[in-house]
């Protein structure tokens, strides 16, 4: 299935997020960060592989604050997995697809 890795803001993350039916990945980026370019891919790459049972967004750090200090996010890239409204995973720093494969493979096996 193909799906789209959508851009969200402070004022959407609690519909989006918080309230989501489904597993929901948040990726934090910032535009002057070199390892989340070089993540980028693998994280449009899981909105394309997993787009049927998880949904994957992406908030810039910089705008959005709040979202930053609820997720307690201290670098990017960071990764924040939530379920039910909940965070069940966090993982700050580059990874690579295999251990983002890994990652959400353990997560949504208990979906």
């Amino acid at each position: 299935m193909s799906s789209v890795v959508f851009d969200l803001t402070d004022s959407e993350f609690s519909t989006e997020v918080l309230d989501a039916k489904q597993p929901v990945l948040v990726y934090f980026w910032a535009p002057w960060c070199g390892p989340c370019r070089l993540m980028s891919p693998a994280i449009t790459w899981a909105a394309n592989h997993y787009g049927d049972r998880l949904k994957v967004v992406k908030m810039e750090v910089d705008p959005n604050p709040e979202s930053v200090a609820r997720c307690k996010v201290q670098g990017v890239p960071a990764l924040v997995m939530f379920k039910d409204g909940e965070p069940v995973e966090t993982v700050e720093g580059a990874i690579n697809k295999q251990k983002l494969e890994e990652l959400l493979a353990q997560q949504l096996a208990a979906v």
